[in-house]
């Protein structure tokens, strides 16, 4: 199971979350798109799903932390415990012996990043 994760900021859109996902690699093949829960009814979020076909897996933010990432964002390490949002649920979602095959990329804007995690699903 192939799953992106994706770390956004509240005013995101649907280009910056497009963008920063082809960067990671592309929604070939994906089986989900994960995020932290109070962020997974986000309009941006539910068109980029929609587009690409696949459902939404909002992960709690407890599942998040502690979760050892590649990248280290001191504000998310402060907020949520792991040092990327967008690795940290794609490692999540992707089951329990996931591996990141794209770790994370930030779009142009700033205001998306997304991380690509392959696994035996959850």
């Amino acid at each position: 199971m192939k799953v992106a994760g994706l770390g956004f900021k509240k005013d995101v859109t649907l280009a910056s979350l497009r963008e920063a996902l082809l960067a990671a690699g592309g929604p070939e093949g994906l089986a989900a798109v994960a995020t932290v829960s109070d962020k997974a009814d986000a309009e941006a979020l539910q068109q980029l799903a929609r587009e690409c076909g696949v459902p939404i897996k909002a992960i709690g933010a407890e599942m998040l932390a502690g979760i050892d990432t590649p990248t280290q964002s001191k504000l998310v390490a402060e907020k949520f415990g792991t040092g990327s949002v967008a690795e940290a649920a794609a490692l999540a979602a992707a089951g329990p012996r996931a591996r990141l095959i794209a770790t994370r990329v930030v779009s142009e804007d700033r205001t998306a990043t997304a991380a690509i995690a392959e696994g035996d699903g959850a």
